[in-house]
């Protein structure tokens, strides 16, 4: 009797709120293994955007643990898990399937790069969330290399551009495999791209934004797999530019550290 006292007790101290996010990552990981599912049938398509709305789920089950302020180590892990199947390991076999089967060795090699890129970015993640100092604030506003929802999408612009090209040249396995090497080479850079979380809009760009975003949205209602792939082209030419504010800010960082140390012991500024 005690026993089961305490079980309901335990049950009704448990908030619901805490299986939300987690429900989201478990409904990104189911699509990404529907994904594969419907990459054996040979329905490339319906793969294609199984993976798409995993990576919405994906986008969303951290967003709503923070707002729920349940984010946990349990969740963190799960979530990293989900991200290496559904945008590692799901991506890689839906090409090997489509066009790198015909590669022989090399395709399956190709294969292969693309998930363990995808491993070795979430690992070096991970670990720097255990770092001792925190980075400046201001990073938040980048991922380091290109995220994995993000290369995901791009190594599968081949095929996304075979469902409405003609041209057999999209799903040569030369071309898939490329794709595959180069992203993952992205994944693992230490290029620094634009996270779009925490970023600002100057407002003399608010209108052209929406105006660029509506245009988006009409390309991608009109002709979906061309959109996606424009969405895909539009995001590897902002990455010299995420560089180059990045670098921006760490000089700014370097020139206020000097200014720091070089101010007489002992002084105060105008503000204090």
């Amino acid at each position: 009797m005690e026993r089961e006292f305490r079980g309901r007790r335990g049950l009704r101290g448990f908030s619901v709120n805490r299986l939300i996010p987690n429900v989201l990552t478990l409904a990104a990981l189911c699509s990404g293994l529907t994904a594969i599912r419907f990459a054996l049938e040979q329905h490339y398509q319906l793969s294609v955007i199984a993976i798409i709305v995993a990576a919405i789920f994906d986008s969303l089950d951290g967003r709503v643990a923070r707002r729920l302020g349940v984010t946990s180590r349990f969740g963190a892990e799960l979530d990293s898990l989900s991200d290496f199947l559904c945008f590692g390991v799901t991506p890689a076999l839906v090409l090997y399937m489509a066009t790198l089967h015909d590669g022989g060795a090399l395709g399956w090699v190709a294969t292969l790069m693309f998930p363990i890129c995808s491993a070795l970015r979430l690992a070096r993640f991970n670990t720097a969330l255990l770092a001792d100092t925190p980075p400046p604030a201001w990073t938040g506003s980048y991922f380091t290399g290109v995220p994995a929802p993000a290369g995901a999408l791009l190594a599968l612009i081949p095929l996304v551009v075979s469902f409405e090209a003609e041209a057999a040249w999209p799903r040569h396995p030369i071309v898939a495999g490329l794709f595959l090497v180069v992203v993952g080479g992205l994944m693992v850079s230490r290029l620094p791209t634009f996270s779009f979380k925490k970023g600002r809009i100057p407002r003399q760009w608010v209108l052209p934004g929406l105006l660029g975003v509506a245009l988006v949205m009409g390309v991608l209602a009109s002709s979906p797999w061309i959109g996606l792939s424009l969405l895909g082209l539009i995001y590897v030419c902002l990455i010299p530019f995420s560089w180059m504010a990045y670098r921006r800010q760490v000089a700014r960082d370097v020139q206020g550290a000097d200014v720091v140390t070089l101010r007489p012991i002992g002084t105060a500024s105008m503000d204090e």
